[in-house]
């Protein structure tokens, strides 16, 4: 039994963390560090509250940590748990800074502990859904891909991720999600173009992302805003054979916040089939289904030596050298390389290799 501790009990937790380990065999919830314990009583009836994640870190019925607190906290409680031999989960965004990820990546390989960031939309029907598409060789090779993770919320609210704090804006909450899905598909790119932007009224941080990834002559476009109510394609593909579109997104969020239990009847399980297109007509294909679950089942299985790290830090670096680069691109306007090393890119595409071989 991998026993869990979570730091912070916010949305990420209620709505992802604690379903999905509550959901997986094999992982137990031992306690949680929050300031409200009735929040958690009333979720997570039974399992321990402690105050900070200093006495959670100090526990010791504990393997692994999972950390959902604000994105600036992430790389010193992760150093920390790493300090007291825990392994660690970290929520997307891994850090706020190269420097961070480097540093908590080269003391968990110090310390022979697992480190992950918790990339769940891997597991997205969507992304699945295009991904197998792809690999088909439906549309061909892929000339345009485009991904939009789009929201509808017209007021600005008080909320540290809408603040000019670090890790904060829309890029630093979406953007991981569209750069994860798209280093997946593609690899690392020869080059990153960012464009991001204040569009609310009283917004404080940016709210509005688009970012052009250069691959040779293939250009992949990430888009993500709080002010799309309707009509964007979640994922748009063109290619030398033809061009496919996924309308809309992955229904498991929504299925948390309906109270859905993971596994249960119709978990994952999307309606909206993708449409191809080939010159001459076009074509209805069923969609995967998702299941976010397999994030948190393979992470028990490579703490106990049965798999590998399904989403391996290394990945999250490469997820971390792009998000970065557009944030420089859009500072200076001009395109800017990922900020890896030739070492890092060698570790990186072995990780790379590892994952497509699961």
């Amino acid at each position: 039994m991998v026993r869990v501790g979570l730091v912070g009990f916010g949305f990420a937790s209620r709505t992802f963390h604690a379903p999905l380990i509550g959901a997986v065999e094999g992982m137990k919830i031992v306690a949680v560090a929050s300031s409200d314990p009735a929040k958690v009583a009333c979720t997570l009836p039974g399992v321990a509250v402690v105050a900070s994640h200093d006495a959670l870190i100090a526990r010791d019925d504990l393997d692994l940590i999972v950390i959902a607190s604000p994105n600036e906290t992430h790389a010193p409680i992760a150093s920390a748990a790493l300090t007291a031999g825990k392994h660690v989960v970290i929520d997307k965004p891994f850090t706020v800074t190269l420097d961070e990820a480097r540093g908590l990546i080269a003391q968990a390989e110090n310390a022979g502990r697992l480190l992950s960031v918790f990339h769940n939309r891997r597991w997205d029907s969507d992304f699945l859904s295009v991904s197998r598409a792809i690999r088909d060789g439906l549309v061909g090779e892929v000339a345009q891909f485009e991904s939009h993770f789009d929201r509808f919320r017209p007021e600005v609210r008080d909320r540290w991720r809408e603040r000019v704090v670090p890790g904060g804006g829309i890029w630093f909450d979406l953007g991981p999600h569209l750069v994860d899905q798209a280093l997946c598909l593609f690899g690392l790119p020869d080059w990153v173009q960012g464009d991001l932007a204040i569009q609310r009224a009283g917004g404080q941080a940016d709210d509005w992302a688009q970012v052009v990834l250069g691959y040779g002559a293939m250009r992949v476009v990430l888009h993500a805003s709080m002010l799309v109510a309707g009509g964007s394609a979640r994922f748009t593909v063109h290619g030398q054979r033809g061009s496919l579109i996924k309308a809309r997104i992955d229904q498991q969020e929504a299925q948390l916040l309906a109270g859905m239990v993971p596994g249960s009847t119709g978990w994952g399980l999307d309606d909206d089939a993708l449409t191809l297109f080939d010159g001459a007509g076009e074509k209805r294909i069923a969609a995967e289904r998702g299941d976010q679950r397999r994030y948190y089942a393979g992470i028990g299985d490579a703490i106990r030596g049965e798999g590998a790290n399904p989403v391996p830090a290394i990945e999250g670096l490469a997820a971390m050298a792009v998000i970065d680069a557009a944030q420089r691109s859009s500072q200076h306007g001009v395109r800017v390389e990922p900020a890896l090393s030739d070492s890092e890119r060698l570790a990186y595409a072995a990780a790379r290799g590892q994952g497509a071989a699961r």
